[in-house]
């Protein structure tokens, strides 16, 4: 299964994101949505599952929940905004935790546990990279990969 993964699109749908995301069986967006218009252009690739971020006051994003628990293939994930309200200990309970908020990409073990965020895709905030994501997940194991984009 491939999943797709971006956050902080900050309502700025970029092409260059889009052409990653195709194939994906999923995406996820981890916050910071924007406007429908993101959604909408997601869901022409894949269907969707999003978190609200600490912009989403309105529009479809204005109602989504701010954290959600999944499964994939037998392996549970947590999906928040941002990695620092994490209130529980995730070892032995999720095998991968996603976040946005930070615009930083991170694809780390730590313990049994990834700690997936795909950096940000909309607007550039300061000299950050502009990325998106990638799960590969199978029954055995699940795989990430940060993807910069060419803009």
């Amino acid at each position: 299964m491939q999943i797709g993964v971006i956050a902080d699109t900050h309502s700025k749908m970029r092409s260059e994101a889009l052409d990653v995301l195709k194939g994906s069986d999923l995406i996820l967006h981890a916050g910071d949505v924007g406007r429908d218009e993101v959604l909408d252009a997601l869901e022409a690739i894949a269907p969707v599952v999003a978190i609200r971020g600490n912009i989403d006051k309105t529009g479809r994003a204005g109602n989504l929940p701010d954290v959600l628990d999944l499964e994939f293939l037998g392996h549970a994930f947590h999906m928040l905004h941002d990695v620092k309200t994490l209130d529980t200990d995730p070892q032995g309970r999720y095998r991968v935790v996603i976040a946005g908020h930070s615009h930083k990409p991170r694809n780390e073990w730590i313990g049994d546990v990834l700690y997936f965020n795909p950096g940000g895709a909309g607007p550039r905030r300061f000299t950050l990279p502009i990325t998106v994501g990638r799960l590969k997940v199978n029954e055995d194991r699940v795989a990430g990969e940060i993807i910069e984009l060419p803009v």
